[in-house]
């Protein structure tokens, strides 16, 4: 799989020239290219072929390859059980996923973010709250954050809905909250697959998205 890059506050640079990042950005990088348009169409026609994108199959691929390098997934940012967890209406305690990042591996966060247009700024917001001394405890101290996005060209060609954030418009976030994203950030756009496209067709069942091959 093939992707734009967009570095905040020089996070790049940081990432290749500091050792003790290094390894861990050649495995995010790892994770991505290892992503075959072969391994998409196969699990999305095997899994999840009634959906209309292929980001739930995307997403898969992504957390097996991550937590195949030892990526630690849903990682909580803080210690307390109070914020990371919650009741439901039977009083049955919850995993809440509000205050968790999609991975963290030593110093590094990283968000997969294929949702609303909305929670791109709380996506951005994220790994600055894991990096920022506070009042709770921590449970991870990120120093660089990572966040993975489809570009317009994926979005379009693939099923994607039309209210998801794409890369283009999270850079467009990245001026007005430069002051409050205090912490280095990757931001990773996938480009859109070179072999495949997805046609969205009406069902009995809703939109489902049909692989079409180039």
């Amino acid at each position: 799989m093939e992707y734009e890059i967009t570095s905040h506050r020089h996070a790049v640079a940081v990432l290749e020239s500091q050792p003790e990042y290094t390894k861990l950005w050649k495995e995010v990088q790892q994770a991505l290219t290892g992503i075959s348009d072969e391994d998409i169409i196969q699990l999305h026609e095997e899994k999840y072929s009634n959906q209309k994108s292929i980001s739930t199959a995307l997403n898969t691929l992504i957390k097996e390859r991550m937590e195949n390098l030892n990526w630690k997934a849903e990682s909580p940012i803080f210690s307390s059980d109070e914020l990371n967890f919650s009741l439901d209406k039977r009083g049955t305690k919850r995993k809440s996923g509000v205050w968790r990042l999609d991975f963290a591996k030593a110093s590094i966060s990283v968000e997969v973010s294929f949702n609303h247009g909305e929670a791109i700024a709380w996506n951005l917001i994220k790994p600055v709250i894991a990096s920022e001394v506070n009042h709770v405890k921590k449970a991870i101290n990120t120093k660089v954050g990572v966040i993975i996005c489809a570009t317009q060209a994926m979005k379009e060609s693939c099923g994607f809905d039309g209210a998801v954030g794409q890369y283009e418009k999270v850079l467009q976030y990245m001026t007005p909250l430069r002051n409050m994203l205090t912490v280095p950030i990757v931001i990773i756009g996938l480009n859109a697959p070179k072999t495949f496209d997805v046609e969205v067709i009406e069902t009995d069942k809703g939109k489902r998205g049909i692989i079409r091959r180039l």
